[in-house]
C-alpha cells in the first residue's frame, strides 16, 4: 500500500507522453490518496437539475466514504447535504432518487426538513437546542441545469466554468427537460482508466459500430486546441450554428479541467441513434434543428456529456474501488415529448447502451492487463491520444501540488 511520498515519486519519475505506473491504477493506497486529494477537493456532477423535478424529489450519490443527498426544497432551490442523520449518523435515505415530504430518519425518527432543518426530535429533553443539528451542508450549484457538488470545506472557484458552460447549455433547455432513461454500470477498472478511455476515440473504429454511424474518429475534430482551422466542414458548421444563436466554438479551463465544443456528426447525421435520425420529435429547449451536431462538455474528475437537437445525454462517474468505477448514463428528452409518441426508447437508447457496455469490456481487459506483473508502461500516440495525455497531465500536475510537503516558514 503506497504511502503518498510513494505516489508522488511515482508521479514524478513517470515519462512524459507514457501511461501511468502500475499501481497509479491499482494500489489502495494511491486510490485513498485519490480521493483525498480530488474528489474529496473538486467539483462533482452530481444529477442533472431535471431529476429533481418537483420540491422533495432526491437523489444520492457515494463519494468514497461520504453518503451525500441531493434535494430540491419547497423554495425550488436544489441543496446538497452529508445523508447522514445528527443523532446516531444512520444514512437518511437508502435509495437511488424518490420524493419525501421531509427527510425522516428510519432510525429514531429524527426529523428535517426540505432545506436541512431539524424540525422533530422526540423526547430530547426541554434543554435540547434543535437549531444545532441541522443536516451537514455539502456544496452545491446549479449550472444551467447540471448540479454540481463538492465536499471540500472551502471548493475551488467554479465562476469560470459557470460562465463559460451557462450560454452554451442554454439552448438545450434543461430545465425543461426530463429523464427519459438512467442507467448504471460497474466497470472493473480504476477510474482513471475509465476517462481515459473517455479521452480518445483511437479504439472507436475497432470497438464501436453503433457509435461510429454517427461520431467522427477522426482526431482533429476534436484536438485539445480545436479541430484544424482549414477544414471547412466544422467551420461551415459553427457559423450555421452561431447564426442561430448556438455557441459552437471551443472554450476551456486553462489547464484543461474543463472543455465545451460543438462538433458536426458525420454525414449530416442528426441524432445518435442506428438510423443517424433523430431519436425525439420535440426538440430539446430552443434546438432550432435536429442536426446541430453534439455540443461535448467534460468536467474532470467525473463526467463528459452530449447535447444534441433532441435529446441529451449525461454521463457520472463515482470511484468504488482501486479497481472498480460505477458509471451513471441519463438520457433527457423535451419534458413534453411523450414516450411511445415521440419517441420509441430502444430507438433512443440503443447507441449508447451498446457504447457503455463496449467501453466496459475495452476498461475491464485493460485493468486485467495492467495488473500483470509484465506490465510496463507504454507511449500515448500524440496524434490520436491528446486528449489522454492532457488527462493525465492533468491528474499528475494535481496530485503533485497537493501531496508535495509545504515548504516550512521561516523562523522569526
Amino acid at each position: 500500500m503506497r504511502s503518498a511520498q510513494e505516489t508522488l515519486a511515482l508521479i514524478g519519475g513517470r515519462k512524459p507522453d507514457f501511461a501511468l505506473e502500475r499501481d497509479l491504477y491499482c494500489d489502495p493506497g494511491v486510490y485513498q490518496q485519490d480521493l483525498e486529494q480530488v474528489w474529496y477537493k473538486e467539483w462533482l456532477f452530481a444529477v442533472p437539475a431535471c431529476e429533481l423535478a418537483k420540491p422533495g424529489a432526491y437523489a444520492t450519490m457515494q463519494v468514497g466514504a461520504y453518503p451525500v443527498v441531493i434535494i430540491r426544497g419547497k423554495d425550488n432551490r436544489i441543496r446538497a447535504f452529508h445523508n447522514v442523520c445528527r443523532h446516531r449518523g444512520q444514512r437518511l435515505c437508502a435509495k437511488d432518487n424518490g420524493s419525501t415530504q421531509n427527510l425522516v430518519c428510519p432510525y429514531h425518527q429524527w426529523t428535517y426538513d426540505l432545506e436541512g432543518k431539524l424540525i422533530y426530535a422526540r423526547d430530547m429533553g426541554e434543554d435540547f437546542d434543535a437549531s444545532k443539528y441541522g443536516l451537514k451542508k455539502v456544496h452545491c450549484v446549479d449550472l444551467g441545469g447540471v448540479i454540481y457538488v463538492c465536499l471540500a470545506e472551502v471548493p475551488p472557484p467554479i465562476a469560470d466554468l459557470a460562465r463559460a458552460a451557462m450560454p452554451y447549455l442554454a439552448p438545450s433547455g434543461l430545465a425543461d427537460a426530463k429523464v427519459a432513461y438512467s442507467s448504471t454500470i460497474v466497470e472493473k477498472g480504476n477510474w482513471k482508466l475509465v476517462m481515459e478511455n473517455n479521452r480518445e476515440c483511437y479504439h472507436c473504429g475497432g470497438s464501436h459500430p453503433s457509435l461510429c454511424r454517427t461520431y467522427s474518429d477522426n482526431p482533429r475534430m476534436t484536438a485539445m486546441d480545436g479541430p484544424d482551422s482549414a477544414s471547412p466542414d466544422i467551420l461551415d458548421h459553427w457559423k450555421r450554428c452561431e447564426a442561430a444563436g448556438l455557441p459552437s466554438r471551443f472554450v476551456n479551463a486553462a489547464d484543461f479541467q474543463w472543455r465545451l465544443a460543438r462538433i458536426p456528426l458525420l454525414n449530416n447525421a442528426e441524432s445518435y441513434t442506428m438510423s443517424t435520425e433523430h431519436a425525439v420529435e420535440k426538440r430539446m429547449g430552443t434546438m432550432p434543428f435536429y442536426d446541430a451536431g453534439s455540443l461535448l462538455m467534460y468536467h474532470y474528475p467525473n463526467t463528459w456529456n452530449h447535447f444534441l437537437g433532441d435529446h441529451a445525454i449525461v454521463f457520472r462517474v463515482l470511484p468504488i474501488s482501486p479497481t472498480e468505477t460505477q458509471v451513471t448514463t441519463n438520457w433527457l428528452v423535451h419534458k413534453d415529448a411523450v414516450e411511445g409518441v415521440d419517441y420509441q426508447l430502444p430507438n433512443l437508447t440503443e447507441v449508447w447502451i451498446n457504447t457503455n457496455d463496449e467501453d466496459r469490456q475495452v476498461v475491464e481487459e485493460n485493468q486485467k492487463g495492467i495488473l500483470s506483473p509484465a506490465y510496463e508502461p507504454g507511449p500515448y500516440s500524440r496524434i490520436q491520444e491528446e486528449g489522454v495525455i492532457q488527462f493525465v497531465d492533468w491528474y499528475c500536475n494535481l496530485m503533485t501540488r497537493r501531496l508535495s510537503p509545504r515548504p516550512a516558514m521561516a523562523a522569526e
